[in-house]
């Protein structure tokens, strides 16, 4: 797959050479993987991660955020690699929250460690919640069942836009939650994504929410993992329910659709 780098841009995240292997070289797990994701400005990018179970898209994901070293390869964000300090935050499947903490407190423990007053912190952490669609909920424990899957995965993001608007991982966020909520939050997902430009790496299995939610989407084969597709999703930038009744909606998601089954090896 050739590697998009437009040199007019800055490159927000790269992977150069990665490979990933857990008995000495063995067996690689990823290898030769190579992606670039470049800053749109005043627009960011919203980029899609699809792949067979066990291809290590979520490790892709851990790599950026400091959380994992690949055996081989570079990870670089913002123009400096990724070493164990670098903190960027991810929204999890699994809730993520404290629970022994208020909403509130869960959001704005980001700044905690900034020696920023937490009068400023629990400002800046209310603007968020309010931003999620949160308010009146700051002062409930962040568990369920206090507050539903949807309520908890809205603590996850606003937490994380908190802590760095810039780049938000996500990591099948929506994958626990009812039909309902999951629309109800890749709706609200785009209505952040337009708000702060956001670089969002998203990782998922359906293909209707990729399509949907990305403009780029990248497709990898199973293990030893690298990236082998690269669609570009030509709908118009703001989304929302209409776009699904779009007939390029309707093409792209049976494009992804063969094309995933053509990677996957079952046609």
């Amino acid at each position: 797959m050739e590697i998009l780098d437009n040199k007019n841009l800055k490159n927000i995240i790269e992977l150069k050479n990665i490979g990933q292997s857990y008995d000495g070289g063995k067996n690689w797990i990823i290898k030769d993987l190579n992606l670039i994701i470049e800053d749109k400005p005043n627009q960011g990018q919203f980029v899609v991660i699809l792949g067979m179970s066990g291809s290590g898209k979520s490790t892709l994901l851990r790599y950026i955020a400091g959380l994992q070293k690949p055996t081989v390869g570079e990870v670089i964000v913002n123009g400096f690699p990724v070493t164990e300090n670098t903190h960027i935050s991810m929204v999890f499947q699994q809730y993520s929250s404290l629970p022994w903490m208020t909403v509130l407190d869960n959001v704005a423990l980001a700044l905690k460690f900034q020696h920023i007053t937490r009068d400023e912190r629990n400002e800046r952490a209310m603007e968020m919640i309010k931003l999620v669609g949160l308010s009146g909920h700051e002062n409930k424990y962040a568990m369920y069942p206090t507050l539903s899957g949807g309520q908890l995965q809205r603590v996850a993001i606003a937490r994380s836009l908190l802590a760095n608007p810039e780049i938000l991982l996500m990591d099948e966020p929506f994958g626990a939650l009812d039909i309902k909520t999951r629309l109800q939050m890749q709706d609200l997902l785009t209505e952040i994504w337009e708000k702060f430009h956001s670089t969002v790496i998203f990782v998922t299995h359906d293909i209707s929410e990729a399509v949907y939610l990305g403009d780029d989407i990248y497709i990898m084969k199973s293990p030893p993992s690298k990236f082998v597709e690269y669609i570009n999703v030509d709908l118009p930038l703001k989304r929302n329910r209409e776009t699904k009744r779009n007939p390029r909606y309707t093409e792209l998601v049976h494009y992804v659709e063969d094309t995933m089954m053509k990677v996957s090896g079952m046609e």
